[in-house]
């Protein structure tokens, strides 16, 4: 059974830190590429980082670069998004998503993704 499960997302303030963790099973995490993907409300969900297969390339959008950290450890079958400086306007439920292609996070898509975890909010307050 595959699985996805976020974890780390609570109530910072504006300025402050999270790390978000995604730990995935059932399936060979390794050979995966991983992305995060967030939904503010009423808004459309929203590319926020990728990582390819291997963690040695990874991908940003513009409202994050600088601020945020993607990162993985195959050998724990873990995803991490460090997301520091954060602005009320991070505040979203975080998805982690797992793709077969690198070019899906390469192309910073946000469909096509194997595998989907159920969210951890992020709330950000001024």
């Amino acid at each position: 059974q595959v699985q996805l499960v976020e974890s780390g997302g609570g109530l910072v303030q504006a300025g402050g830190s999270l790390r978000l963790s995604c730990a995935a099973s059932g399936f060979t995490f390794s050979r995966y590429a991983m992305g995060w993907i967030r939904q503010a409300p009423g808004k459309e969900r929203e590319f926020v980082a990728g990582i390819n297969w291997r963690g040695s390339t990874t991908y940003y959008a513009d409202s994050v670069k600088g601020r945020f950290a993607i990162s993985r450890d195959n050998a724990k079958n873990t995803v991490y998004l460090q997301m520091n400086s954060l602005k009320p306007e991070d505040t979203a439920v975080y998805y982690c998503a797992a793709t077969y292609r690198d070019s899906i996070v390469a192309s910073q898509s946000l469909r096509q993704y194997d595998y989907w975890g159920q969210g951890t909010q992020v709330t950000v307050s001024s």
